[in-house]
Order: structure tokens, then sequence, then C-alpha cells
């Protein structure tokens, strides 16, 4: 259950970082209130997350799924360059959280 709920505070970190982008400097109301609601959530669904998790793997894979989630929704839906160094470093930030699942992190 921990790992569905760091999961679903990841896609929310991405969200944040998206409505970030939108909210030009908080000068849009609407991407400003859409980046402090999922901040809210993607916060509160990591703390709840991490009564079971250790810190240092849970928050290593929120951070993760926000990095790839948001660099590939920038290249897909902002037109952000894509080149083979930048795929190839999404992959590696992908090997890392992999890695820390698999190695365990829950008490």
């Amino acid at each position: 259950m921990a790992w569905l709920l760091v999961i679903a505070a990841g896609l929310f970190e991405v969200v944040m970082a998206y409505s970030l982008k939108l909210s030009d400097g908080f000068s849009a109301p609407l991407p400003s209130i859409g980046f402090i609601a999922s901040a809210v959530v993607s916060f509160g669904l990591l703390a709840l997350a991490l009564k079971s998790l250790d810190v240092g793997t849970g928050y290593a894979v929120w951070t993760g799924i926000g990095a790839i989630g948001t660099a590939t929704l920038g290249m897909i839906l902002l037109g952000e360059n894509v080149s083979p160094i930048k795929i190839a470093s999404i992959l590696l930030i992908l090997c890392g959280v992999v890695g820390l699942n698999l190695a365990g992190g829950g008490h």
C-alpha cells in the first residue's frame, strides 16, 4: 500500500511541476491553484507512505517518479528538446528507482 501512495505522490509531483510551468510565475490563477493543490496532495501522500517506508528510499523513488514524469511530459507536451543523452539519463533514473525499490525500504 505504501508503494502505491509513493507512486500517486510522484504523479501529483508531475502535475505540480507542470502546473508551476503553466502558472507563468504565479500570474495565471488556475495553474497556480493547481500547483498548490497538487503540492499539498503530493506531500500528503508521501507523508503517509513514509509511515512505513524508509525515508531515503521513499523520497528517492518519489523524486525519481517526479523527475522522469516531468522530463517526459516536458518533451511530449511542451516541445522541450529530445536527445539520446536525455533519454539515456531518464533511463538511468528509472534504473535507480527500480533498484531502490528492489533493495527494499519498507519496515
